[in-house]
């Protein structure tokens, strides 16, 4: 009678467990190198500013690289003392005021507007509407500035007009995508049940859409 001895079972080598987790900890040659690349990326950020402040206050502005820093004796506050007798400075900020009010309240209405139906709405031709609107994403606006010129002062007659300056940027194609990808990530129910209460389509998107995109009005509107 012969006895039969169990094999050993077996194992896998043993591999070192890499707690992914835990971050790497940097030497100290590699601490000091990010800290002056960091350092070098800040003062490049900055350099503009600086550029831009240090030339408003020279009174004999130098261009140059030269003019970031200047001879103290010829920095000054006058030319911020003298900057509303040299232009209007009040009309300059009413009418940029009612110029970024206007474009901003028409991007978000026309996008709110066209993102819901292209996203929520069944009707012909959607697809084609939303196709056109990523092939007017890749038109330089620069192509588009005379032919806008002509279409608004030349054939409306609206040059030298608030209106003639908002309605060139009144649809902002890229609002209107933000909108649509927002109110497709919606509940499908939350639609159908408000249609089932007798909700209208307006009422809808303003009681139930709207406030459940928050995050993409405030991401167009800045």
């Amino acid at each position: 009678m012969t006895t039969q001895t169990p094999m050993p079972a077996a194992t896998a080598p043993k591999t070192r467990r890499r707690d992914l987790g835990t971050p790497r900890r940097l030497s100290r040659k590699q601490m000091i190198l990010q800290g002056i690349v960091l350092t070098i990326g800040a003062f490049a950020f900055l350099f503009p500013f600086y550029y831009m402040v240090i030339g408003s206050l020279q009174s004999s502005p130098d261009t140059s690289v030269a003019g970031a820093f200047p001879n103290p004796a010829n920095l000054t506050l006058n030319n911020y003392a003298e900057i509303n007798s040299r232009i209007n400075l009040v009309t300059g900020l009413v009418n940029s005021g009612i110029f970024t009010g206007g474009v901003l309240l028409c991007t978000a209405v026309f996008g709110v507007l066209a993102g819901y139906s292209l996203a929520v709405l069944q009707w012909r031709g959607r697809g084609v509407t939303f196709a056109l609107a990523l092939l007017v994403q890749t038109i330089p606006f620069q192509l588009l500035m005379i032919p806008l010129y002509v279409l608004i002062a030349r054939n409306y007659g609206l040059a030298d007009n608030y209106l003639g300056m908002i309605l060139p940027f009144a649809i902002n194609s890229a609002a209107v995508l933000i909108f649509r990808q927002y109110f497709l990530q919606l509940p499908r129910e939350l639609f159908d049940a408000a249609r089932v209460d007798g909700a209208g389509e307006f009422r809808l998107l303003w009681r139930v859409a709207l406030p459940l995109v928050r995050p993409a009005l405030v991401t167009v509107l800045l």
